[in-house]
């Protein structure tokens, strides 16, 4: 089987979806995550004047960050047609593991961590890709299994940096515009992956599997290594989520900072834009998607709305965005 070039890719992206059907979903994929931010932003501004002096904004790239990294390891994932519902326990897993590591093993545990999440993912992508087990059902089971292991390595319990602290803390503590380091990495992170997406092989190969896996795979495509690289992706975003749930807490706890990162997740990963039906994602647009459920809490807040609606409002807005998508759009399953 012939190996497709990057021109043959682009016209599997180009011709895989009829222009009229897919005129909806291109507006809201460029326009759609920015104008929801701004919608949210200008209300919460108008029920709070204090929010942008009182330095609202840094508080929420703070809360966006850890959201962040994970939403855009879904987005890669969800490109090439399927769901990675662990990446949220792997990435509360893996900061339990980097607060035991540190005081051993100082300045390389967060290699060591970026290195067995990524290793996680890849072990999903391998299962997906060459057992044909549906993602959905496969990273189900895997997301029981993380979510045990946090509870077996943390006994239960909250597990605090005892050494090292400091070395991770100050991606946290250290600000630029009001807003921490760690943000600035995910916002570095969605720069890469947009450039990967656009201008790469893989990442032209990945998007072409997720608008047509059959005629991908006609081109000459491997989709099973593209699908592993996918996952894996997704497994690294998970590890750098790790990174910062430790910079901002110091600690790690199966029902601390972490434990809730799913629903935002996936909710931020389809508010950025990506179709849930695979091929098409904008990692920058993810970002303004986790900056938007990030000030979710907030606009419960200042609208009087219970703290307790807020995976409600995460569900609608999944719901809500995703019946927009697939409106007129092409046929598909998640796989």
């Amino acid at each position: 089987m012939k190996t497709s070039t990057p021109t043959e890719a682009r016209a599997i992206i180009d011709n895989a979806t009829p222009p009229k059907k897919i005129q909806f979903r291109k507006l809201w994929q460029t326009f759609g995550p920015a104008t929801i931010f701004l919608a949210v932003f200008l209300m919460i501004s108008a029920f709070n004047p204090n929010f942008l002096t009182s330095g609202g904004m840094g508080i929420v790239a703070t809360l966006s960050a850890p959201i962040l990294m994970v939403a855009l390891g879904q987005a890669i994932v969800l490109n090439v047609g399927s769901i990675d519902l662990s990446n949220a326990s792997m990435s509360l897993l893996g900061a339990i593991l980097l607060a035991l590591a540190l005081p051993n093993f100082g300045v390389t545990s967060p290699i060591i961590i970026l290195l067995v999440t990524t290793a996680f993912g890849i072990f999903n992508g391998f299962f997906v890709a060459y057992t044909k087990v549906p993602s959905f059902a496969l990273t189900l089971g895997t997301l029981g299994i993380f979510q045990s292991g946090a509870l077996v390595f943390s006994n239960a319990t909250a597990v605090y940096v005892s050494d090292n602290k400091d070395f991770l803390g100050h991606l946290h503590t250290t600000k630029l515009a009001g807003a921490p380091t760690t943000f600035f990495i995910g916002l570095a992170m969605a720069v890469i992956l947009w450039f990967v997406l656009r201008y790469t092989k893989v990442g032209r190969g990945m998007t072409a599997i997720g608008l047509n896996e059959t005629g991908a795979v006609y081109s000459g495509l491997k989709n099973r290594g593209l699908k592993v690289v996918a996952f894996g992706i997704s497994g690294f975003m998970s590890g750098l989520g790790s990174l910062v749930i430790i910079a901002q807490s110091g600690s790690a706890s199966p029902n601390g900072l972490g434990s809730d990162l799913l629903l935002p997740g996936i909710a931020a990963a389809i508010v950025g834009g990506t179709s849930i039906l695979g091929g098409a994602t904008n990692p920058i647009n993810v970002v303004f998607g986790a900056l938007t459920v990030s000030m979710i809490p907030i606009a419960n807040a200042v609208l009087g709305v219970n703290a307790q609606a807020q995976s409600l409002v995460y569900g609608l807005a999944i719901i809500s965005i995703a019946a927009l998508m697939l409106n007129g759009s092409r046929s598909g399953i998640v796989k």
